[in-house]
């Protein structure tokens, strides 16, 4: 277990990576990221896809942190400081008292299809620019079993520390890559023999009749505009029936209606 390093200056550059965080978020973190609680950082741990370079932690926290602290890789700094301290460093009361500095390791599209199973569940998103929904929409994918996330262009970060908040982690935890265009996207799958099906309130077919494939992809695209013309052309189009006078979900909540769909109806 690495040894806890007591810091007693907001100042001490060590704890340059932490300071003044939500500045720094605007800006860009030039390969790294913070992750945020006690929950997130055990997924970061445990999950092992992106490499973690040191955590910040108050300093009542350690003795119940030291099990996880076990876990740590060989090299992982470990500082704590006082409350006070630590929100001098991070510019703001951070309440959890936990937070964690992680490097980007993130696979290649032909890597994460490359190592799709036969039967596999992808989510493709399109356009998702809001980092609550890109958090909302990665947690219903570990929490149905999705494979893996693919994000187009239009995409903002899952590795923004607000989506990763609002995933609980799972923005650590599920393979995701870009994918291009949202054309690219859907060709991509495609030459991959997965099923494309796009979510739109004009669905052609109702969910609760669909059946997936072995192989299915399920895009979703950001609220108003929804998936483009040029996306919907090439997918199997499904739709959420509604109550008449309403055709409208938040994109996460739909993705968890789908995503449970898909699961509990998927070929055996």
């Amino acid at each position: 277990m690495p040894p806890v390093i007591r810091i007693d200056d907001p100042d001490d550059p060590r704890l340059a990576d932490y300071r003044e965080v939500r500045e720094r978020d605007l800006v860009g973190r030039r390969g790294s990221f913070v992750a945020e609680g006690l929950v997130v950082l055990e997924k970061l741990i445990r999950a092992g896809r992106h490499p973690l370079r040191s955590v910040l932690v108050a300093e009542k926290r350690i003795e119940a942190l030291q099990p996880l602290f076990a876990e740590l890789a060989a090299g992982v700094a470990v500082y704590a400081a006082s409350q006070a301290v630590m929100d001098a460093v991070v510019g703001f009361p951070i309440h959890r008292g936990v937070l964690a500095v992680g490097t980007r390791a993130e696979p290649d599209l032909e890597t994460v299809l490359a190592g799709l199973p036969p039967r596999a569940l992808v989510v493709g998103l399109v356009g998702i620019a809001n980092h609550d929904n890109m958090g909302g929409l990665f947690r219903n994918a570990a929490a149905f079993g999705a494979d893996a996330v693919l994000l187009d262009t239009g995409c903002c970060d899952p590795l923004y520390r607000k989506a990763i908040r609002v995933s609980v982690g799972a923005a650590l935890s599920v393979p995701f890559a870009r994918a291009g265009e949202a054309a690219d996207l859907v060709g991509a799958l495609q030459d991959r023999a997965f099923s494309v099906v796009a979510l739109s309130p004009s669905g052609e077919a109702d969910l609760v009749g669909f059946r997936p494939a072995a192989r299915t992809a399920v895009l979703f695209g950001t609220e108003g505009p929804g998936l483009p013309a040029v996306v919907m052309a090439r997918a199997r189009t499904v739709r959420i029936e509604m109550a008449g006078g309403f055709d409208s979900l938040n994109v996460a909540t739909s993705s968890g209606i789908v995503l449970h769909h898909m699961v509990a109806s998927r070929v055996k």
